[in-house]
């Protein structure tokens, strides 16, 4: 799994994550997502839909960010989630519990 963080533009932080969303790439993950809201932003994107796989880990690296940026005063939401990903989601009940925006949603306000 890599990730790539965009230059925040107007308190906007857009990472988009590629690869899978796994239990090899959770702790990594974890921790450039933790420095990114340690660096301060208002508005955390996740790019999923380059993610070919999410398991258990996967799930809660992106519960923990959720937690953690709300503690912070930052909003999480999560862009155009691929197939594999939205499986995952529904399946555990999870996508009601994230704000998720379709790929053509360029523009995603918090």
């Amino acid at each position: 799994m890599t990730g790539t963080p965009s230059v925040p533009s107007s308190g906007r932080t857009v990472i988009r994550l590629n690869g899978g969303l796994d239990l090899a790439a959770a702790s990594e993950l974890r921790e450039q997502l933790i420095d990114v809201l340690h660096r301060g932003t208002e508005l955390l994107i996740l790019d999923l839909s380059q993610v070919r796989s999410c398991d258990a880990a996967g799930l809660a690296v992106l519960i923990g960010t959720q937690r953690r940026a709300r503690l912070l005063g930052t909003k999480v939401r999560l862009l155009a989630p691929s197939i594999p990903v939205t499986q995952v989601l529904r399946s555990t009940g999870l996508d009601r519990s994230f704000t998720i925006h379709p790929i053509n949603q360029v523009t995603v306000s918090p």
